[in-house]
């Protein structure tokens, strides 16, 4: 749980990188998703660039800050057998995913290279939730 934790947090840094080095769009999205780029986008309204641009900042922070809790809750609670830090670090993320990732598929946004690295992540996720649960129903456990 940790270790998808702190992939959440380098997935974020690299969400951040790309809106600062020209890239603009995401990982895993190109002009197959979307047709303009970042000086079309600039050319027709400098003010709708600066917003998406602070969009991807915002979003790269809530996805960081989320991280960073997840693998933080995972660390310090979860392993001492904290059934709330265990309850807490599932339904962060789940309630994120619940909301974002299916906006993706209606528009074609969901590219393995866009969406990839958080599957990846939520599995190993998946695995560590279901390691730490088998972990807090062993026997001698009480929380």
């Amino acid at each position: 749980m940790t270790l998808a934790g702190l992939a959440f947090v380098a997935y974020a840094v690299v969400f951040l990188v790309l809106n600062f080095t020209g890239g603009f769009l995401e990982l895993g999205i190109g002009p197959e998703q979307v047709d303009k780029g970042k000086a079309e986008v600039e050319a027709f309204s400098p003010q709708l660039s600066h917003y998406i641009s602070h969009l991807h900042i915002a979003l790269s922070g809530f996805i960081a800050a989320t991280g960073l809790a997840i693998a933080g809750l995972s660390w310090y609670g979860v392993r001492r057998g904290e059934r709330w830090a265990f309850a807490t670090a599932v339904v962060v993320p789940a309630v994120g995913l619940a909301v974002a990732v299916p906006a993706h598929y209606p528009w074609g946004l969901a590219t393995l290279w866009h969406l990839g690295p958080v599957y990846l992540a939520g599995g190993i996720f998946l695995a560590g939730a279901a390691a730490a649960y088998s972990g807090m129903r062993s026997p001698g456990i009480e929380r």
